[in-house]
């Protein structure tokens, strides 16, 4: 498996022997011997080297790597809510049914992001906004970490001053001229399950971005906090409540190392149709199937569709008790490290069916082939959206309105020839 230049390096908390495997089994590690062609599993960090200009790489038609080179578009925090209020303003100029509002100037069908500010650069508006409602509970996150680092829980403004310089005009400055903040209204009202707060994480391939081609990963998990939610303000600072990340909960004293805190999607599925019903459940995942899509195209004018990429992207969602899903960030580099298990089985099934659709067959790969792999190679994959497809329907549906339901109902099902299928959009 012949690194390039010797400069690659694996992503820091992969299992390596999951992808060896998977790369084994495939003829590929034997490429070492054999120069003439390669497939690149890379962190973020050399996708950017490999991509500059500075550096000279060129990949040739041979060659395809796991990133697109500006994936931070989505990936980081700050700027995905940048892409994605653009776009919803740019909908709006358009007069797209999409961007319609209520009666309160929400959004009705993109109002999937919480209210989120950059600071410092939108320290005044973040001001501005939490003098309305004093009593609002406020999550602060650095823009470029990840597993839970540097997040905390304010309620109080008094409580960010410490990154204040001049608390009589409000300017604000961050600890490091380097690292910004997001700093987003915290949903307080989760849905609990056994009393506890957990969060979805789904796996969402992208081949390409034009035409935009997703894949959603069928066998996603929750994550579930160790300690019993509560909105309690004496509760704010202990992250075993409030944070589901893995790398944060695994240190708590109640972390169960057999099941890891997790449930299947399967197994919410189950629960949310025994509990709330079962058209509400569908309503739910369609809901989050837009979400993603939405987010998405968000994305895709800015995103640079290199041909020699694809990326397996790992989707935050939190549902709150009216069954309202959230996007709450998407992640580059997803973990692929096991803490059970089944964990392991999941991820080793993931690259291996990612793998599939990168390079059918296990074939020398082929950065020019058309992306759009036969549906027996997709595993536990299935298509989400595919905007060529979309467009030879008839028309791209989502930038018509959502037919088949009323304008104030969103996600529902809708029917096509008389079978049932997902929400308008696919």
């Amino acid at each position: 498996f012949r690194i390039m230049a010797g400069k690659v390096k694996w992503v820091t908390d992969i299992e390596k022997s999951v992808l060896i495997n998977n790369f084994e089994k495939r003829g590929w590690v034997q490429v070492a011997e054999n120069e003439d062609w390669n497939f690149y599993w890379m962190s973020v960090q050399t996708i950017r080297n490999v991509f500059s200009v500075e550096t000279g790489y060129r990949l040739s038609d041979d060659q395809i790597v796991n990133h697109f080179p500006n994936h931070y578009e989505l990936t980081r925090k700050d700027l995905m809510v940048k892409n994605i209020k653009r776009y919803r303003k740019e909908l709006e100029k358009e007069g797209s049914p999409l961007a319609e509002k209520d009666e309160n100037g929400k959004y009705i069908y993109l109002d999937f992001v919480p209210v989120t500010f950059m600071l410092p650069a939108d320290y005044n508006l973040f001001v501005e906004e939490f003098r309305k409602n004093p009593s609002s509970t406020w999550i602060m996150k650095p823009c470029g970490k990840a597993q839970g680092k540097g997040i905390f829980l304010i309620n109080k403004l008094s409580q960010i001053k410490k990154w204040s310089r001049d608390s009589k005009t409000s300017s604000f400055v961050s600890q490091s001229s380097k690292e910004a903040y997001v700093i987003s209204l915290y949903i307080n009202n989760p849905l609990l399950i056994g009393g506890k707060k957990f969060d979805l994480r789904l796996y969402v391939l992208v081949s390409t971005y034009r035409p935009l081609r997703c894949y959603m990963y069928k066998l996603g998990f929750c994550r579930f906090c160790t300690v019993k939610y509560t909105p309690s303000t004496s509760e704010l600072d202990n992250m075993f409540v409030h944070l589901t990340n893995v790398a944060i909960q695994k240190h708590g004293d109640d972390y169960n190392h057999i099941h890891g805190g997790k449930w299947t999607v399967s197994n919410l599925r189950l629960y949310l149709e025994s509990t709330r019903g079962k058209e509400v459940t569908n309503k739910l995942f369609d809901e989050i199937h837009w979400i993603i899509v939405q987010s998405l195209k968000a994305v895709a004018p800015v995103m640079n569709n290199d041909k020699h990429c694809f990326e397996c992207y790992g989707y935050d969602i939190i549902i709150d008790d009216k069954l309202k899903p959230w996007l709450i960030e998407v992640n580059a580099s997803p973990s692929l490290t096991s803490s059970t298990a089944n964990d392991r089985i999941l991820k080793y099934n993931l690259i291996n069916d990612t793998l599939n659709i990168a390079v059918p067959n296990g074939e020398i790969p082929d950065c020019k082939w058309n992306k759009s792999p036969p549906k027996e190679v997709l595993g536990n994959y299935e298509v989400l959206y595919d905007e060529e497809m979309a467009q030879s329907d008839g028309a791209d549906r989502d930038l018509r309105g959502r037919p088949g339901q009323s304008p104030g109902v969103k996600g529902s099902r809708a029917r096509d020839s008389g079978k049932p299928v997902l929400t308008t959009w696919k």
